[in-house]
C-alpha cells in the first residue's frame, strides 16, 4: 500500500482530514521549530524545559510535513505516526517521537516527568533529523 493510500485510510477513519497546504502555516511551523530546537540544547535550562522544547519542535515539524501533504490531524499524536508516509521517516525514529508524546502527556496531565538526559539527547537528535527532512520539501505556492 502506498503512502498516499495509507493517508487516505486515515481520512476514512477520521484521523485525518484533507485541507489544502498553507504556505504561511508551513513556514510558521518550520520557523517555530528552528527557534525552539537550539534552546532545547541549552544545558542551563531544566531537563523538563529542554524536553518540552525539543518535543514541541518535533511536533511542529511533523505537523508541517503533514500539512505540506494537505492533511490536518484529528489528534495530536497522529502527526508522529504519519511520518513514514509524509517523509519516509524511519520506524525507530518516529516511534521515539511517539514515546516522547506519551511521556509529555504523563508529565503534563499527571505531573509524572522523569528526568532522562539520554532521552532528551536522543529526542534532540531525532528532531534535527526531522528538521533536515522537512527542509527538503519543496516550497508551497499559493
Amino acid at each position: 500500500m502506498t503512502s498516499t493510500e495509507q493517508l487516505q485510510n486515515l481520512v476514512a477513519i477520521r484521523k485525518l482530514k484533507p485541507e489544502p497546504p498553507d504556505a504561511r502555516e508551513f513556514n510558521g511551523l518550520l520557523l517555530a521549530a528552528k527557534r525552539m530546537l537550539p534552546d532545547a540544547e541549552l544545558e542551563q535550562l531544566s531537563p523538563h524545559s529542554r524536553f518540552q522544547l525539543a518535543y514541541d519542535a518535533a511536533h511542529s515539524l511533523a505537523l508541517a510535513a503533514l500539512r505540506w501533504h494537505g492533511y490536518r490531524a484529528s489528534d495530536r499524536y497522529i502527526v508522529f505516526q504519519t511520518l513514514p508516509h509524509t517523509l519516509n521517516f524511519p520506524q525507530g525514529k518516529w516511534r521515539l517521537l511517539d514515546n516522547c508524546h506519551q511521556k509529555r502527556n504523563a508529565a503534563l496531565y499527571e505531573g509524572a516527568f522523569q528526568e532522562d538526559e539520554r532521552l532528551i539527547r536522543e529526542l534532540i537528535g531525532v528532531t534535527k533529523d526531522l528538521l533536515a527532512e522537512v527542509e527538503k520539501l519543496s516550497p508551497i505556492f499559493e
